[in-house]
């Protein structure tokens, strides 16, 4: 009987809970040429420019480890949309104050704060600022400037991109490994904690009457 107990014990500590990271396409991440200049907008493309902001956007992300998964997310954040014509040729950019980080259980938001993860109080703001929208397919790429936890690399991610007489809608699901940008807390050892994280936004930037 305790033989049977320990293996199972064993086999769920092996097996555990299920990667979300593994379950979404994972980002492309490449590091940045600080040489390269950001591409401007042509000439006449911009048609109209829109806020983002938690009223009307949501940052959320999934992180786990062997044994559970947590949601998360941030309540603080702006930035705006240059909308192009077409769509491919608009621009984003967002400025995350990571202090306002939150997860489903209030301890571990508190450690997510900590130099163990995001290192809040030397890295306060986490920014993203588009370089290219590309159409592919029913949806689009979108590739851009991630700088988090005081590390820049540039990631190319899938989303969709809709434009209405009434809002801007965006919506995009995907991974990053941690590892990319320095976060690399291993966890306890019975315990580890999975390399990728998953993803979340979700805009809807209403249009002016």
């Amino acid at each position: 009987m305790r033989v049977t107990v320990f293996v199972l014990v064993v086999g769920f500590l092996v097996l555990g809970c299920e990667d979300p990271g593994a379950k979404v396409t994972s980002a492309t991440v490449e590091p940045v040429n600080d040489e390269e200049a950001r591409p401007e907008p042509a000439e006449g493309s911009t048609s109209f420019s829109l806020a983002i902001n938690p009223s009307n956007s949501r940052l959320e992300f999934v992180g786990a480890k062997v044994t559970a998964s947590h949601p998360g997310g941030f309540t603080d954040f702006s930035g705006k949309v240059e909308i192009g014509d077409p769509v491919e040729k608009s621009q984003v950019e967002v400025t995350i104050q990571t202090e306002s980080l939150y997860a489903d259980k209030e301890k571990l938001t508190k450690h997510l704060k900590s130099p163990d993860f995001f290192d809040v109080a030397q890295f306060p703001t986490a920014t993203f600022r588009s370089t290219e929208i590309k159409k592919d397919g029913d949806g689009h790429t979108i590739t851009g400037d991630l700088t988090l936890h005081g590390i820049t690399k540039r990631i190319s991610f899938p989303a969709t991109v809709a434009v209405t007489k009434d809002a801007v809608h965006a919506n995009a699901e995907f991974s990053i490994n941690r590892h990319d940008f320095g976060i690399a807390y291993p966890g306890m050892p019975d315990d580890l904690i999975r390399d990728l994280v998953v993803i979340k936004l979700s805009l809807k930037l209403p249009r002016a009457a």
